[in-house]
């Protein structure tokens, strides 16, 4: 490190800097290799100095972000150690280089406040495993690296026509997680606090220093804590919970002291930890810790923020109005610490559809964009940034030509909601006078507006585990019925469906031990977790018998099985019911149970079901999943079957045509049931009661006030039956909406 100081003060030209750097890296660590590569503001990885590899490769060789190793580094921020590199499936051979005979290979990300900025990396011809020191010491010299290509000093070095600077346009194609369009300007969700002083001169000033900001830090979480006003809810308070205990953890504090002590200053230090930390976590399989990983970032950005002067949070009165929110990853209550009239829509490098947040924020009815890799390196606060919610584009400092075409984009969104709206009281018939019940699905409070705003009848599917996946513990027995109440409170008179706890496959709950499986979805959740546990189910119940006191209370179980299974959830709320009237508690005035139909093997039991409910709920998107042995999460798979196929749709009108002859209600309560065209095949084969999104009413509705039920039924009826006929019914129901100019 005293070297690295030395080098740094000295008068050098910045490409030299760069190769007595590698070479002195290479010859302290004794590796054969030493190369860095600088992150170009066109997402490409450029080698800007090498000691070991052919040193006419310098500036010519470059990979794409996410591309080789040394990409893949780039791209999770997070550190690569590997004996054998060509093994690896991330490995990518550069030509020209001379790299064939390496073996061992160590690289670290080159990061600055959160952002990646390169890649520094060692390799030997031995196949060996670096020692723990080393990787430190590689982070040490990164950070100093990372000061150099921060302050532009780097700039004139890359081939003639590449600009390092972060003004060029830069598009992502991403994944599509929450639909809609976003523009706005770019609010990064780890602000930055940018450590510039990286070398102590007294380790016991800073070791004093560290432990006076960590002390003011714990104190602050404590007086949060202490606040009323800070979570109505509790998720917020869980969170809290959660970063007091991880501020008092002795092993974070004792590698932030040790960092100290090797020479940083105590800044520094946490910038280092934090993120050695991260790349620590990303490993681990254990759903918690990785759940967690925001929150070890929030506390350690929170102590810089303490250790630098910085205040708190995002500045709501100088900050954009139009806010897309920019983050690697994100705690669904961390965004509802947000202004909600200030957000446009987020993007995540880490987000997938069942992500915490994405739940979240499509109940907020933000676009968000996820798998968006590189976005926190190429963006700084308060870029121009654009994202489709639609196809999953993002375009970060836009042309005006592609602004242009997005702005009239949002406007014909904009003309065509306002023309949903309008149709708000409208009642939902068909032109031959057919009543169809559209329903809303929810699952937190903040979904409750829309029952209105939407024009719904009521909510058809309300997912009670939502409450659990947002919060960081258990949600207590009164947490629980306080949230069920206000549900029935804001819906009124509108009738209310809550599913019980549907956990387990892609439903990971952090604080609640699962063993990893093959085939989560296949496997161990919903109904049959919750009979195993039924502490856990009959606290549920508990809550939703006192929460309905006086009114109607329906209740239905998700992924019957086998009929066993409900006839032992029937008992479960039997034997609740009877417990809570006997205590003189309200009981509600009538109780109707149900249950979902999502496995095929209930298409064989369905008059016997039947008689044991009084409606059924189709879940659609698990019943097409397992009907036709399809993962719904495999992008190869999502075109290859259709919904409209005639065997699924018989499968539906079969559960129907059961419901009729038993006298019992079905509704569909399934993707299908919000998008226009699935919505008008449903109809025809005689639903009239379907439960979607809030924002897919609009649409459906529309498409309903045009259509004539009977001539669609009698249309399909004979298509369906036709068994000469092949394939999907998608190109017939377009025709048919065409010819009769339903919007579709």
């Amino acid at each position: 490190m005293r070297k690295i100081r030395e080098l740094m003060a000295e008068p050098l030209e910045p490409q030299a800097r760069l190769d007595e750097i590698v070479r002195h890296i290479a010859q302290n660590m004794v590796a054969e290799v030493c190369s860095i590569y600088v992150l170009r503001a066109d997402a490409v990885l450029e080698l800007y100095a090498t000691e070991g590899l052919n040193p006419g490769s310098v500036h010519l060789a470059q990979l794409r972000l996410g591309e080789g190793l040394v990409g893949t580094i780039a791209a999770t921020a997070r550190s690569l150690n590997l004996p054998e590199a060509q093994k690896h499936p991330a490995f990518t051979y550069i030509p020209g280089t001379d790299e064939e005979p390496y073996n061992a290979f160590l690289g670290v990300p080159i990061l600055r406040a959160g952002r990646t900025l390169g890649v520094l990396d060692v390799q030997n011809r031995a196949k060996r495993v670096y020692r723990e020191e080393e990787i430190e010491a590689l982070e040490t010299v990164a950070m100093v690296v990372a000061e150099m290509i921060a302050a532009g000093s780097l700039a004139g070095l890359s081939r003639p026509g590449v600009v390092l600077d972060l003004s060029r346009p830069v598009s992502f194609d991403s994944v599509a997680l929450s639909e809609g369009i976003g523009l706005g300007h770019v609010v990064l969700h780890e602000p930055r606090v940018v450590v510039t002083n990286l070398f102590n001169e007294d380790a016991d000033a800073e070791i004093t220093r560290l432990e006076k900001a960590l002390q003011f830090l714990r104190i602050s979480i404590e007086d949060m804590l202490s606040r009323r006003d800070i979570a109505a809810e509790g998720e917020h308070r869980a969170v809290l919970e959660a970063y007091r205990m991880f501020a008092h953890d002795r092993g974070w504090v004792r590698r932030l002291e040790e960092a100290v002590r090797n020479g940083l200053t105590a800044e520094a230090a946490v910038e280092k930890v934090q993120s050695d930390m991260r790349a620590r976590m990303m490993h681990m399989t254990d759903p918690y810790i990785r759940e967690r990983m925001h929150d070890f970032d929030d506390l350690a950005n929170r102590l810089l923020r303490q250790l630098m002067g910085r205040a708190e949070g995002m500045d709501s009165e100088n900050g954009p109005k139009d806010a897309i929110i920019v983050a690697r990853s994100m705690g669904a209550a961390e965004l509802l610490d947000y202004r909600r009239d200030q957000l446009r829509g987020l993007v995540l490098e880490e987000g997938t559809a069942t992500s915490h947040v994405v739940i979240v924020a499509r109940a907020l009815g933000l676009p968000v964009v996820g798998q968006a890799k590189g976005a926190v390196s190429m963006s700084e606060n308060n870029d121009a940034i654009i994202i489709d919610g639609d196809d999953g584009s993002v375009h970060l400092r836009p042309p005006a030509d592609v602004e242009s075409v997005f702005v009239e984009k949002v406007q014909f969104r904009a003309k065509r909601q306002e023309q949903y709206r309008a149709l708000r009281d409208v009642a939902a018939e068909t032109r031959d006078g057919v009543a169809v019940r559209l329903l809303m699905n929810a699952g937190l409070l903040v979904d409750l507006p829309q029952l209105a705003e939407s024009g719904a009848t009521g909510i058809g599917l309300f997912r009670t585990e939502l409450q659990f996946m947002v919060a960081s513990s258990m949600p207590k027995a009164s947490e629980q019925e306080r949230l069920y109440a206000a549900v029935l409170d804001a819906a009124g008179s509108k009738s209310v469906t809550f599913r019980t706890l549907d956990i387990g496959g892609d439903k990971i709950l952090p604080y609640l031990h699962q063993s990893p499986e093959e085939n989560p979805a296949l496997g161990y959740r919903a109904i049959r977790l919750a009979l195993d546990r039924p502490g856990l189910m009959r606290t549920q119940l508990r809550a939703l018998l006192k929460a309905a006191g006086g009114r109607e209370l329906r209740v239905m179980f998700p992924m019957i099985t086998d009929l066993a299974e409900l006839r032992q959830a029937r008992d479960l709320i039997s034997r609740e019911f009877k417990h809570l009237t006997k205590f003189g508690y309200v009981m509600p005035r009538r109780l109707k149970i149900g249950a979902m139909i999502e496995v095929p093997s209930l298409l064989f039991q369905l008059d016997e079901l039947m008689q044991l409910v009084d409606f059924v709920s189709i879940g659609s998107n698990d019943l097409f999943q397992f009907f036709s042995a399809v993962d719904r999460g495999n992008a190869r798979m999502a075109g290859r079957f259709d919904d409209l196929s005639p065997p699924f749709l018989t499968a539906l009108k079969s559960i129907l045509d059961a419901g009729t002859r038993n006298g019992v209600e079905v509704t569909l309560c399934g993707e299908m049931a919000g998008k226009p065209l699935a919505a008008m095949a449903l109809i025809g084969l005689g639903f009239r009661s379907i439960s979607m999104t809030p924002s897919a009413i609009g649409p459906v509705k529309a498409m309903l006030l045009e259509l004539d039920a009977d001539k669609l039924q009698k249309a399909m009826s004979g298509h369906i039956a036709d068994r000469h006929r092949a394939g999907s019914l998608r190109q017939f129901l377009s025709d048919f909406a065409d010819v009769h100019s339903i919007p579709h």
